[in-house]
């Protein structure tokens, strides 16, 4: 590893358990192999920019997830689960490396930074989680509908959303 670089056993914040591998400050686990790490709102940006600085230069996707059905959803201690997540997949090329990042998100106030300014690639896709999960992001330059008309009610991909349905009209078959 580049002198520098961050390790999942960074040391903790004052305060915080010893118990819990950290990594750029915050909790983090393993996952098949994969570091993934929890920070907060308020830590979302600059973990993202830390991890930047480190080599992760790429951003494969951001998403948002709703957890309301997901009873079996695990994170590390000192790490409250919400309804909402944002998670977002980094690479580092040249290391070779992953990491996954996955920030909660109330649902009574769903928003996080725009990671748009370190990671210009997340433009769209955060667009789309706002679109269809209803997560909005601060300080994002185009927050405008990106999947649905603009004057559609509502988030499609919360699992509170009604489903709805279109009527199939079959036409009928000569011959049977």
């Amino acid at each position: 590893m580049a002198d520098g670089a961050a390790d999942i056993d960074d040391v903790a914040p004052e305060g915080a358990s010893t118990d819990q591998p950290m990594m750029y400050g915050v909790p983090c686990t393993d996952e098949r192999g994969q570091p993934v790490i929890y920070p907060s709102r308020e830590e979302y940006l600059d973990v993202l920019a830390m991890a930047a600085a480190d080599g992760f230069e790429f951003c494969v996707d951001l998403c948002g997830v709703d957890a309301l059905t997901n009873r079996s959803r695990v994170v590390p201690d000192g790490v409250e689960p919400e309804r909402f997540e944002v998670v977002v997949n980094l690479l580092d090329l040249r290391g070779r490396r992953r990491l996954r990042v996955r920030t909660q998100v109330p649902a009574d106030d769903p928003q996080v930074p725009s990671a748009v300014g370190l990671f210009p690639g997340t433009e769209a896709p955060e667009r789309e989680a706002a679109d269809l999960f209803g997560i909005s992001f601060s300080d994002h330059p185009d927050p405008s509908r990106i999947l649905m008309p603009p004057d559609w009610v509502g988030h499609p991909l919360r699992k509170d959303y009604a489903i709805g349905a279109i009527p199939v009209q079959f036409k009928a078959v000569e011959g049977r």
